[in-house]
């Protein structure tokens, strides 16, 4: 067996209708994984990523979850646990984004973004992880961004729950290694419908366009990333942080 063939595997990917969390459900059953794709309200796209996975041969099924919410989290993980036994690979990627003048910005808007983008790994975190210890393994791969570093005007409340999801990792990685693998992936700007370049500020779309490799990435370099820290090669990645931006961040 490959060290990258994940046959016999289960991985769980929140957010996983479009983007870059299509990208990594294809990805993760294309190397043989069974992908369970979490959305919310979006039952037509998420039957798309599982029909795009099993004509590419591969398994996977859809659930609805609000991973906002810590009694929907625990429904999700119990059905996922019921059908397979363990979720061997938890992605959190699921996310929204908001543009908004900080003067401007409502507290439920700040608190809309930071449970979704923040609170959402941390809730899938808690529900994934007591099965991972009692099996005695597993990985966790959170999707951050690049903005959690840089920061941005009007988007504090993105910049600081992806922020937050950075250092939460370091510390989940801390506490739960060597028996747990938690790292996090934080990519520059990527070709998604959440980036849509065509519905951007000037001042926005001109920052995204700005990068040394000269253009935005593709959902499926995210996902070959994730791929390669759900795999054995990152058996030494620890808390860890990678960053497919094009050179918008050099650390």
């Amino acid at each position: 067996m490959r060290d990258d063939d994940f046959s016999g595997r289960t991985a769980l990917v929140t957010g996983a209708t479009t983007g870059i969390g299509r990208a990594i459900a294809v990805a993760m059953a294309e190397a043989g994984a069974t992908v369970i794709v979490n959305h919310l309200g979006r039952a037509e796209l998420a039957d798309e990523t599982v029909a795009l996975i099993a004509a590419a041969g591969g398994s996977a099924w859809a659930v609805e979850a609000d991973v906002s919410q810590g009694a929907a989290v625990r429904g999700m993980m119990d059905a996922c646990l019921q059908r397979h036994g363990v979720v061997d690979i938890l992605v959190n990627n699921a996310g929204i984004l908001l543009e908004k003048p900080f003067l401007d910005m409502r507290e439920s808007e700040w608190d809309h973004v930071l449970a979704t983008d923040l609170k959402s790994v941390f809730l899938c975190c808690q529900a994934a992880l007591p099965a991972m210890l009692r099996r005695g393994g597993g990985c966790i791969i959170n999707v951050a961004s690049e903005l959690g570093y840089l920061g941005r005007a009007g988007f504090t409340a993105y910049t600081a729950a992806k922020a937050g999801v950075i250092t939460l990792t370091r510390s989940l990685a801390r506490e739960f290694a060597p028996t747990v693998r938690i790292n996090a992936i934080a990519p520059g700007p990527v070709d998604t419908p959440m980036l849509a370049l065509d519905q951007m500020s000037a001042a926005w779309a001109a920052k995204e366009a700005d990068v040394p490799m000269g253009r935005v990435g593709r959902p499926e370099e995210i996902a070959a990333t994730a791929v390669f820290l759900a795999s054995p090669h990152a058996s030494y990645y620890c808390g860890q942080t990678l960053s497919p931006n094009g050179g918008a961040l050099m650390a």
